[in-house]
């Protein structure tokens, strides 16, 4: 890949072990994000923190081992490295409980994330690393710190009780881009007081409106994906393969539409290159598989 292609792109929040009963994982949304960016071939960076802990020291080893720039991991001397404990039921959908008041919850602001949300051509953000006001503050002052071009794209990821309707509307009002799902939008719906008859089409029409959206990203899991913008809509269904776990798939989904988006493609072209690279995650074992030639060369060529 030409230099000219290459994108420096942020996730910032949660970093953390997914224990599932098999073992442990890496994972959180803006790892799993920054992951498929490196693996695309661009510059993915992740904004967290982790213990002074073994579990800590194994976060950034790996970050190390698989070329992801881990500079601006924060350690924590106090609090423990962010561990989550996932089920899948029968259907290979993945239940969470996310331990809380660990390390990710206490991102502090630094002089170099100023430079960096300066220089970085996209961020993406969630709401679970905004459930501590430390962390809150450190993320808002990062998307605040960015210029004016720099894409956001606020993939929400509601878990828990980890979200409210402040952290909502004021991450969307920050954003460029929305990125959630069928099930996502219908408690959105319901927290911003969305006509209750809208179909997902105007419901996502609605949120590009209110909130100066460029774009809203909506995933159906075996449906497929629809993308709306100010002018016209999207939709793609997703590619037969094989789901043995879900987990990661929507961060990949994320991570392929902001590289194609920022490349300029068509919706018809970003929606397809996305919902062919989280349908490749869902027939892997790991959020973090290691790329073959031929889904790389679809999904950024």
């Amino acid at each position: 890949m030409s230099l000219e292609k290459s994108f420096k792109i942020v996730g910032i929040g949660e970093i953390l072990w997914d224990l599932y009963p098999s073992g442990k994982r890496l994972g959180g949304a803006p790892a799993n994000f920054a992951y498929h960016i490196s693996a695309l071939g661009h510059n993915g960076i992740v904004v967290s923190r982790v213990g002074d802990d073994y579990l800590g020291k194994e976060i950034i080893n790996f970050l190390l081992r698989n070329n992801i720039e881990s500079g601006y991991i924060q350690v924590d001397k106090i609090r423990p490295t962010g561990t989550v404990e996932v089920k899948i039921d029968k259907d290979n959908q993945p239940d969470y409980f996310i331990k809380e008041n660990v390390a990710w919850d206490f991102l502090g602001w630094r002089k170099n994330f100023f430079e960096l949300s300066k220089k970085a051509d996209a961020i993406c953000f969630g709401t679970i690393s905004q459930r501590n006001k430390a962390t809150r503050k450190t993320i808002l002052n990062f998307l605040k710190a960015a210029n004016n071009n720099t894409v956001k794209i606020f993939d929400i990821n509601l878990r828990q009780n980890f979200y409210n309707k402040q952290v909502i509307e004021e991450s969307l009002t920050l954003s460029t881009i929305l990125k959630l799902n069928d099930f996502e939008l219908k408690i959105i719906k319901d927290l911003l007081s969305i006509n209750a008859n809208y179909s997902e089409e105007e419901s996502c029409n609605f949120l590009i409106n209110k909130y100066k959206l460029n774009l809203v990203c909506l995933t159906k899991g075996e449906e497929g994906s629809m993308l709306v913008n100010e002018h016209s809509v999207c939709k793609c269904p997703a590619y037969p393969y094989k789901a043995v776990n879900r987990v990661g798939a929507g961060d990949a989904f994320t991570a392929a539409v902001l590289v194609n988006y920022l490349k300029k493609y068509s919706l018809k072209i970003i929606n397809e290159r996305a919902n062919r690279l989280a349908s490749w995650v869902t027939s892997k074992k790991e959020a973090m598989p290691i790329y073959n030639p031929d889904i790389k060369s679809i999904v950024d060529p």
